[in-house]
Formats: C-alpha cells, sequence, structure tokens
C-alpha cells in the first residue's frame, strides 16, 4: 500500500465584514470546528478543522475563504 507524502490540506477563514452569523457552515461542519464568536460572526478553529470544505459549499454568503499555500 503506498501513501502519499506532503498533502497538505486546504484551511479556510471567515470574513467577518460578509459572514451573517446565520449558524449554517456550523451545522455542515462534521468536525466542530466553527463557532460563533462574542461578535456574531463565525470563526474557524484551524486545530479542529480537517480542510473538508464543507462549510465553504453551504455558505449563502461567500464568506468562507480558502487560505492560500505560500
Amino acid at each position: 500500500m503506498m501513501f502519499a507524502k506532503n498533502i497538505k490540506m486546504k484551511k479556510y477563514k471567515v470574513d467577518e465584514s460578509i459572514c451573517a452569523g446565520c449558524g449554517v457552515c456550523i451545522s455542515a461542519c462534521p468536525q466542530e470546528a466553527i463557532e460563533i464568536n462574542n461578535d456574531g460572526k463565525a470563526v474557524i478553529n484551524p486545530e479542529k478543522c480537517l480542510g473538508c470544505g464543507a462549510c465553504l459549499n453551504v455558505c449563502n454568503f461567500e464568506a468562507i475563504k480558502e487560505v492560500k499555500n505560500k
């Protein structure tokens, strides 16, 4: 069996200037990596996020953006 080396998972961040705080992304996240902060905006915990993109696909406001690897 072969395993891929150096696979970089995608990372996502919420643009708080766009986020409406609706919580749809929270329901979509299989890792429970998203919560609403004190400002009523979604925040992704990078320690829990696996980079699956489920949140990106359900955000009606397109507030979730992929963080580009350098």
